[in-house]
């Protein structure tokens, strides 16, 4: 049992998966954690106060901040974990309904950055880490939504790192790739589906029922977010996991040709 640091982290999403395990890690590691969801949950993570919060309600995000600067004075750290999935072929899915996954996973993730930022910016210090995902560095098939809206993420993520490092603030992205969580069953699904991808779709819920019992634990992903939280000098992007590392390294140096050819045939796509 580590004793407390004194600092204060808020964790989006953390009544499962990675948001609870990187809110545990949080508070075995020092710090005083506030964990959200967007409905009252009896069975929360250890060691870690849950409030009520929907990132898409700004006035549900303002009270969120206000409660926890009430009790603590202070927040240090937020990571924006809050999301929800959307896999099917990019013209399966209407434009409301990408604006809806936008919303919680990139417009939720803005919501409460610049909702803790004034409060970050008077103390002089603070880490905001953004739960990411490798597809925000590779896109896959049948996820152009969720790749758009982690490649918008990183995007916004490297640009904010750079306006608040003047005070003392760093942002990070965590990379993982397939975990082990309920997030693929919990995902949205298209609002069109289209026959001419049911058999793509068959292959796609093979592809993961083979691969998520092996997949890595939220667990290795939480390691990742205490990294970053403590690294003395904070790196942007932290991948987390042996398959995301791997995928990264890939994408940096395997011919463009052989990289394509690799991901079509994981997919079962005729390369």
């Amino acid at each position: 049992m580590s004793t407390r640091s004194g600092k204060t982290a808020v964790v989006t999403g953390a009544s499962s998966g990675i948001g609870r395990a990187s809110a545990e890690a949080l508070a075995r590691a020092g710090y005083t954690v506030f964990g959200t969801s967007r409905s009252k949950s009896g069975n929360g993570p250890t060691q870690v106060t849950m409030l009520t919060c929907d990132v898409t309600d700004g006035e549900s995000v303002s009270d969120l901040v206000s409660t926890v600067l009430a009790q603590t004075g202070r927040i240090d750290l937020l990571v924006n974990n809050a999301g929800v999935g959307l896999l099917g072929g990019a013209e399966e899915s209407s434009v409301a309904q990408v604006q809806a996954l936008f919303d919680v996973n990139l417009f939720g993730v803005m919501r409460m950055t610049n909702a803790v930022l004034p409060a970050m910016r008077r103390r002089g210090e603070g880490r905001i880490i953004n739960i990411g995902s490798i597809l925000g560095l590779v896109p896959a098939p049948y996820s152009a939504h969720y790749s758009a809206v982690k490649h918008a993420l990183e995007g916004y993520s490297e640009s904010l790192d750079h306006e608040v490092r003047a005070f003392n603030i760093r942002v990070s992205v965590i990379e993982p790739a397939f975990v082990r969580t309920v997030f693929d069953q919990n995902g949205i699904e298209p609002d069109s589906l289209l026959q001419e991808y049911d058999q793509a779709r068959t292959g796609l819920k093979a592809l993961l029922a083979d691969v998520m019992p092996k997949a890595d634990r939220p667990e290795v992903v939480a390691d990742a977010v205490v990294k970053a939280a403590t690294d003395a000098r904070p790196r942007r992007r932290y991948t987390a996991g042996k398959a995301a590392r791997q995928v990264s390294l890939l994408r940096r140096f395997a011919p463009a040709e052989m990289f394509d050819k690799t991901l079509r045939k994981q997919f079962r796509l005729p390369v």
